[in-house]
């Protein structure tokens, strides 16, 4: 009974690991500007971003247009520790992530030795067809801002669907049962 009650319970602990390991967020993703709400205005009018899996993180490339027609191309590699790291191509320079769930996101973005602030919040939904992040902040001009930004998923990419990525540094892998030894049950 105590044997079987281990392997349960372990059993338990590697499938609670694996479903918070997994990254929702994986894959390409359009922003649907008429769905989004920008204030003061809305900046963009159009952006892609491909999220792809890292060690324990995300590498992201964001590519669009601004309302004025100047050209996007931002990228970071970030871990999901918390801790910040370097952003190009964006008005901030460092990013900081932190995993809630599989499906849930926070981040601090800012400028060293600039105004730009901001914390944000990205959340996608139970099918994985939709990511949707709210933010605000103090822009560039050290004026407030915010935006709730409606993104969706690429037809056929379906890589953070059923997401098998762990985002642990090491991989999770399930153990295979052995056979008892002849007279050692």
């Amino acid at each position: 009974m105590r044997k079987t009650l281990v392997k349960l319970f372990t059993v338990f602990v590697i499938t609670a690991l694996g479903a918070f390991g997994a990254d929702e967020s994986l894959g390409t993703w359009e922003l649907n500007v008429g769905k989004s709400k920008f204030n003061p205005t809305t900046p963009v009018r159009s952006l892609t971003m491909t999220r792809g899996a890292a060690e324990g993180g995300v590498n992201l490339t964001t590519t669009g247009e601004q309302a004025d027609g100047t050209k996007i191309n931002s990228s970071y590699s970030a871990k999901y520790d918390g801790k910040d790291y370097p952003v190009t191509g964006a008005s901030w320079d460092t990013i900081s992530i932190k995993q809630v769930d599989s499906n849930t996101f926070t981040t601090v973005t800012k400028k060293t030795g600039g105004k730009y602030k901001s914390t944000g919040r990205t959340v996608i939904s139970k099918d994985g067809m939709t990511m949707t992040t709210t933010s605000k902040g103090i822009n560039a001009e050290g004026k407030p801002f915010n935006y709730t930004m409606v993104w969706e998923k690429q037809s056929g990419d379906q890589s953070g669907i059923d997401a098998t990525t762990s985002t642990h540094s090491s991989p999770i892998t399930p153990t295979t049962p052995t056979k008892p030894k002849p007279g050692k049950q």
